[in-house]
């Protein structure tokens, strides 16, 4: 079953126009014509590796702007995408597990929670996977922010599952953590795709002027956007910046990646640790899928920084 977009989302002030290098259309049709050519053994690996496979993706970094000696250990989620045939309630509370075993600091949430391919078979309730997250354990907190499909699809549920959970959603917003001596801004951005306005153009719910402006100590900034391709803007004051939204490209196959990343930038900031005039960026592959209910390449990971 489809979920059903939802008819109160809000207006943005001053929006801005984005735009996505690939359609959804696109991606199902060239997804599908893969599998078509590849046999029953390719989609059925495909869907293995989505639904079994869990990494934990380890990063060691003093990025620029970071304290000498100050440590920091932050446990990333992104992508979660709730619903069979991959991310039932029992694959959800084996991923909270291995983030509580890692014992972070601070435990991240990049957004897209819910599952919204057509091949879904397992409806997993905002307030279900909620109630799993609600789990997670860390000194400093877990935080959250929305995706695209948050505010594309069931927003109004997903914000009140969040809430009930006692995970505060970030958008547009910084907060400064941490005992005196190893403080730290916790920043995060609206989505950059809040509000489709046809052919492949949205209206962004983020504003990064008005978020690093709620900085206001020489405390290093940690930030949690959604979709990468705001890194270009991102000012140097920031320490890293991390991001989910693009799956690894989800089917890393020859000839056919980069075209699944979903973004403007290509392959650009696809995955990994990404540098750029000394600024750090770690994408995360994600947890979930979208479009079409399979990994190729990229499993599914929790992604582990140690900051110092």
């Amino acid at each position: 079953m489809k979920p059903v977009r939802p008819a109160d989302l809000t207006p943005i002030e001053q929006p801005r126009k984005s735009s996505l290098s690939i359609s959804r259309r696109s991606l199902i049709l060239g997804g599908l014509g893969v599998a078509a050519l590849t046999g029953p053994a390719f989609a059925g690996y495909a869907g293995v590796e989505a639904a079994s496979m869990l990494d934990i993706t380890r990063y060691k970094l003093k990025p620029r702007n970071w304290p000498a000696g100050q440590r920091l250990s932050i446990s990333v989620i992104a992508d979660l995408h709730a619903g069979g045939p991959n991310m039932g309630v029992e694959r959800i509370r084996e991923i909270v597990d291995a983030s509580n075993a890692l014992r972070p600091d601070i435990v991240l949430l990049l957004g897209d929670f819910v599952a919204t391919h057509r091949f879904v078979t397992e409806l997993v309730p905002p307030q279900v996977w909620s109630a799993e997250l609600k789990r997670l354990n860390a000194p400093l907190g877990v935080h959250a922010i929305l995706g695209n499909h948050d505010w594309w699809y069931l927003q109004s549920e997903i914000r009140l599952a969040l809430a009930r959970a006692n995970i505060p959603l970030m958008e547009n917003d910084a907060v400064l953590l941490g005992e005196p001596g190893s403080r730290f801004w916790l920043a995060g951005l609206g989505d950059q795709l809040a509000l489709p306005l046809g052919r492949g153009h949205f209206r962004g719910a983020d504003d990064l002027p008005a978020t690093m402006a709620k900085i206001t100590t020489d405390d290093p900034v940690v930030l949690m956007v959604h979709e990468p391709d705001i890194f270009t803007k991102v000012p140097d004051r920031v320490s890293i910046t991390l991001a989910g939204h693009t799956h690894g490209g989800q089917m890393r196959l020859p000839l056919v990646w980069p075209a699944f990343v979903p973004s403007q930038y290509g392959a650009r900031f696809a995955y990994g640790h990404i540098v750029e005039g000394g600024r750090d960026l770690i994408v995360s592959g994600g947890l979930g899928t979208s479009i079409l209910p399979m990994r190729i390449g990229v499993p599914p990971e929790i992604v582990h920084v140690e900051l110092g």
